[in-house]
């Protein structure tokens, strides 16, 4: 067996893109360690997550708190998937952060997928009841009006995953 190079793998797509079944994969292809927003939010959050400010509020707390531990197992040589939106240039701008002070190759992976398929795949997943969030409509909305995608001058390895109707 080679060695791999020790990577953090980012994910950036708005709701319901595919981000998390993306990573499933390339946690598979990369040996990584798979961290999630969401899991880390809906247990030690769970009754506090109501609207846009409360997300904003304790993502920040995790993103503060679990930080450090992802620079270490990065310096460990231990390839990280984080399963945190890089929905935004603030929010990437602390995505950069970590692999800048872990002095790591990165990648960041911008799955392009139109609101309509997302919508119809949001749809499937609250009916499912298995994520550990049901997003409305309106949510969706709300949360897709803060998206920015990502651009060249933000200096990431970036890597389309453009959508292709079946």
């Amino acid at each position: 067996m080679t060695a791999q190079e020790t990577k953090l793998l980012l994910v950036c797509g708005k709701i319901a893109s595919g981000k998390s079944t993306l990573l499933a994969q390339l946690v598979k292809d990369h040996r990584a360690v798979l961290i999630s927003e969401d899991h880390w939010n809906a247990t030690l959050f769970p009754d506090e997550l109501k609207s846009l400010e409360d997300y904003v509020k304790y993502s920040a707390r995790v993103r503060q708190a679990i930080g450090p531990h992802i620079v270490s197992l990065l310096q460990h040589g231990v390839s990280v998937a984080l399963d945190f939106p890089a929905n935004t240039v603030r929010n990437r701008k602390w995505l950069k952060s970590l692999f800048e002070a872990a002095n790591v190759a990165h990648e960041l992976h911008y799955l392009s997928v139109p609101d309509e398929v997302c919508k119809e795949r949001l749809w499937v997943r609250n009916e499912a009841g298995e994520h550990q969030f049901t997003v409305s409509e309106e949510q969706f909305e709300l949360f897709t009006k803060y998206f920015e995608a990502p651009t060249v001058d933000e200096g990431f390895n970036v890597i389309l995953h453009d959508f292709q109707a079946a």
